[in-house]
């Protein structure tokens, strides 16, 4: 009898995971991230400053700062893991729907479909009114590259990219490892997401070559490559399915996604533009200095408006499968089907 309670008590933990889940990517397609609002990104990121800041006076060797790169880099990944799973614990102790609420909420800062979104159309929005001087002032907030000098078509690419490279560590990648979690009742999938975005936030802080990082935030660029590998490979085989011809778009993705510096930037990259029958890639700068990205697909057609919001159509319906998939699969796991 008690391993048949623990069964029991098993599949309402998967079912109410499925269902938080599909409400947190409602959540996120819906509200997003309000502005104004705490959020666990912020805390990582305060946390990452402060840490930095300490190794940088403490550390005065290149050992040393490797060292404690991996310091940083394990004890935020497992400390936001800790956090979220002690937040649910907490909340399912008191009642299962705050426990579901927390969860939800938990799990949708993770994604951030809406805000990509936000930001795509922040830019399009004036371009498509015909002010290209404040598309390029607001593009600038949302990438590296200079944008003073870029005409409409390199606005379009800037943005093109953006959505394509961010749609694999910004929502796919996080789905993938909720998901993941909530496979392992025992954990759960908020633990495991917040862990992946704390290392989604840590290659975006620390993950550079430049002097000031390269030595202190060397781990967390290697560990986020390494998380981002197999989502971002689902993902470029979904947009392949979805695009219809996807011995076409995989062709396209292995002659071109290998050429980017990344192991995983311009496989996303490639996906879409082969799937929407694009090009990426080429000249940029980087605060006056000029950086050749390689040619990601073909260019049967100039990047529009329209091609940013298919690819932004793609990332959503690459989400709404997984979620089919995911659910049903833990749904007939507990019986439900």
């Amino acid at each position: 009898m008690p391993v048949v309670v623990r069964l029991l008590g098993m599949g309402r933990a998967l079912w109410s995971d499925a269902l938080g889940l599909g409400l947190a990517a409602w959540l996120d397609f819906l509200v997003g991230d309000p502005w104004g609002w705490p959020h666990p990104v912020q805390m990582m990121g305060w946390v990452i400053s402060r840490y930095r800041q300490a190794a940088l006076g403490l550390c005065k060797h290149r050992l040393a700062l490797r060292i404690a790169g991996i310091g940083l880099g394990l004890g935020l990944t497992l400390g936001s893991g800790v956090v979220g799973w002690g937040l649910v614990a907490i909340a399912r102790s008191l009642h299962p729907f705050l426990a579901m609420a927390v969860q939800t909420i938990l799990l949708a800062s993770c994604l951030a479909g809406r805000s990509l979104r936000r930001a795509a159309e922040d830019v399009l929005a004036p371009l498509a009114a015909g002010d290209l001087p404040a598309a390029r002032n607001r593009l600038g907030l949302y990438v590296g590259r200079d944008t003073d000098g870029l005409d409409r078509a390199e606005v379009l690419r800037a943005v093109l990219e953006t959505v394509s490279e961010n749609s694999t560590d910004g929502v796919t990648a996080p789905l993938f490892y909720a998901i993941l979690g909530t496979c392992v009742p025992v954990i759960g999938p908020v633990p495991v997401a917040l862990g992946y975005k704390a290392v989604s936030t840590l290659d975006s802080m620390v993950g550079y070559k430049d002097p000031l990082n390269k030595d202190l935030g060397w781990f967390s660029a290697r560990l986020e490559d390494a998380l981002t590998w197999i989502p971002c490979r689902l993902t470029v085989v979904t947009i392949a399915v979805l695009a219809r011809h996807p011995v076409t778009v995989l062709r396209l993705c292995r002659r071109d996604a290998p050429q980017d510096p990344s192991p995983n930037a311009g496989w996303s990259e490639c996906a879409y533009a082969a799937a929407l029958g694009v090009q990426m890639g080429g000249l940029n700068h980087y605060r006056g200095q000029p950086k050749l990205k390689p040619l990601l697909g073909d260019a049967h057609q100039p990047i529009s408006l329209d091609t940013i919001q298919a690819a932004l159509a793609l990332t959503r319906w690459t989400v709404l499968l997984w979620l089919a998939i995911a659910i049903g699969l833990l749904l007939r796991t507990t019986g439900f089907s």
